[in-house]
């Protein structure tokens, strides 16, 4: 099944290409192994080829001109696929546009300089904590939230994660009692995890609804 993730590279222009990358949500580990002489993630420092390719991509070559530079080439493998999925994209398009939260277990954006900020994706779908509910979009449908790091590790991920769990299971059974709504459901969400995250990380949210005073909102 693998650990799905999307990366997205920022341009010269500001706008971004998104990369995907099969295994690259397992521990939030593309934070650190993306940098500037692995620009894909792979395990060859001395990757020309790479530095490049996303060199181009920087300076707006569009995904159908990849195949051919990549011919031919006898290249190392890469943890992010180096042909891109889309180019020419706002991170507000990509999160709710292209970012699927089900299966999308993290997002990244790295900056030109290979800043590299790791986001975990969140899913509001309720239909498998719910009786009552059968469907939910899952592109869009979500919310980023950076995790507290400690020596390297992503110490605070875990803990999101599992408090996340068991918040939506409450929220589904009170979907079916009738005490919310899908859309109260969705907004009490948005409510508690603003007050987890709080200032210190950062929350993303498609919709850009202030989910609490205290959290640090990037709005699309």
């Amino acid at each position: 099944m693998g650990h799905r993730a999307l990366v997205a590279y920022e341009r010269t222009d500001g706008q971004y290409t998104l990369h995907y990358s099969h295994w690259g949500a397992a521990n939030l580990k593309l934070k650190h192994r993306i940098t500037a002489e692995t620009p894909f993630g792979g395990d060859d420092t001395d990757s020309k080829w790479a530095k490049q390719l996303l060199a181009e991509l920087a300076d707006g070559l569009e995904a159908d001109a990849v195949d051919g530079y990549l011919t031919g080439e006898d290249r190392p493998s890469t943890v992010v696929e180096p042909k891109p999925r889309a180019t020419g994209l706002t991170l507000d398009e990509i999160i709710a546009d292209h970012l699927d939260y089900l299966h999308h277990e993290a997002f990244y954006v790295v900056s030109p300089t290979f800043e590299v900020t790791a986001y975990r994706t969140l899913w509001f779908g309720l239909q498998y904590d719910s009786e009552t509910v059968d469907h939910g979009e899952t592109v869009g449908n979500g919310a980023l939230a950076t995790v507290r790091w400690h020596d390297g590790e992503p110490v605070g991920d875990g803990h999101l994660k599992g408090q996340f769990r068991a918040l939506k299971d409450v929220v589904g059974d009170m979907v079916d009692k009738g005490v919310f709504t899908q859309s109260t459901a969705r907004q009490y969400l948005k409510q508690k995890l603003g007050e987890w995250v709080g200032k210190r990380r950062e929350l993303r949210i498609p919709s850009g609804e202030v989910p609490s005073p205290d959290a640090t909102l990037s709005r699309s």
